[in-house]
């Protein structure tokens, strides 16, 4: 079997810098349409570390089929399996490639729900309790997505999945601690003028030990704070379903009134259950590669100059109390050339059209984060 040396470097990455493993611990590859090549060099890079490999392999289109026939019988001994499976882990890795991001978009909204209901305490578990680290795998379907030949896109993957990110660390700290100490936040654009608070919730820094691309920094709204108006510019895909120009109205925390190309199922979205129309998480993306969005949300949210707001469920790490099976990363983009805005922390313009003011913040501007003169 030939292995591209491109694997190796992200293999390496995966299980030294993002996951760190160490010996004699017990990692689950989780693997979703991927090379065989790819599973094979990251089973070989944990055993290099002294760790135990265990790997489950997914097809999307066994998958689609399996949840179109859910039932609650099936599914419940199934997460049952999983959850102990899970609790025998230290560590995860997830590999997701897709040939078709639209798989499962004919599968009923009641299956889906069934099945994210089901399967919540393995991820709760898995996000909680395990060192973990999640990635897209790139493939023909991505590309297309990304407008790019798939030779290009290959070749912008593995730059942005091994980018130095502890470049992004000084940087990363100093606009966590800011968010620490921040009481209120105003975001303003085209479209937008959102207000609400992050007092006491904390910030989490996420540089390439979660997710692959990586590059932001979340925090959480107090549940009840947020008023105003979203407007997103980034065009989404949750569930199978696609949705351009989503725009949301807030009153007191709650998503009062929703619109997009896809209104009628956003609306079912955001109607799973209670917790699905108050926002989980706040979170500030910067990657220098990631400059346009893909329809792939572990890209989109780390575009540079972008956030992302999200209906649904918070992280324990920044949790505002809010529940819910559904966890939807909305991204808008505030560069000048997608209609640029303004983020404030307590009347302090932090970032303006994408880029970082305050001086202590300029580390994460793209000149600093790609190694270039500012």
């Amino acid at each position: 079997m030939i292995i591209d040396p491109r694997f190796n470097k992200l293999a390496d990455g995966l299980t030294g810098f993002s996951i760190a493993l160490k010996k004699g611990e017990r990692v689950l590859i989780d693997a979703f349409d991927v090379p065989d090549a790819m599973v094979v060099d990251l089973v070989r890079s944990v055993r290099r570390a002294g760790a135990h490999p265990y790997v489950q392999l997914h097809r999307a289109r066994i998958t689609r089929e399996l949840v179109l026939g859910a039932e609650e019988a099936q599914f419940a001994s199934h997460a049952a399996v999983e959850k102990i499976r899970m609790e025998k882990m230290d560590a995860y890795i997830a590999l997701r490639g897709s040939d078709n991001i639209f798989e499962s978009s004919d599968v009923p909204a009641e299956k889906v729900q069934l099945v994210s209901r089901l399967m919540k305490p393995v991820q709760d578990y898995r996000v909680g309790k395990t060192k973990w680290v999640v990635l897209r795998w790139p493939t023909s379907a991505m590309a297309q997505q990304a407008a790019m030949s798939t030779e290009a896109f290959e070749d912008f993957y593995f730059r942005v999945c091994t980018l130095e990110y502890k470049r992004m660390i000084p940087g990363m700290k100093v606009l966590a601690e800011l968010m620490r100490k921040t009481d209120r936040v105003h975001i303003k654009g085209p479209g937008t003028d959102l207000k609400f608070s992050i007092k006491n919730i904390g910030a989490v820094t996420c540089g390439g030990a979660r997710n692959i691309p990586d590059g932001e920094v979340f925090s959480c709204p107090v549940k009840n704070s947020v008023e105003g108006v979203l407007q997103y510019n980034a065009p989404t895909v949750y569930l199978g379903s696609s949705f351009d120009n989503i725009r949301l109205v807030f009153k007191q925390g709650k998503v009062v009134e929703a619109t997009s190309t896809n209104t009628k199922r956003l609306n079912e979205i955001l109607d799973s259950d209670a917790g699905a129309r108050y926002i989980g998480e706040f979170a500030i993306g910067f990657n220098p590669h990631i400059l346009s969005p893909m329809r792939d949300i572990l890209f989109d949210e780390k575009i540079a100059g972008s956030f992302h707001f999200t209906p649904g469920q918070s992280y324990a790490e920044c949790s505002n109390g809010n529940n819910s099976q559904v966890h939807w990363d909305m991204v808008c983009i505030q560069r000048p050339e997608y209609g640029g805005g303004e983020i404030w922390f307590d009347d302090k313009l932090i970032r303006k059209d994408g880029m970082f003011v305050p001086k202590a913040l300029h580390k994460l501007n793209p000149a600093y984060l790609l190694g270039k003169k500012q």
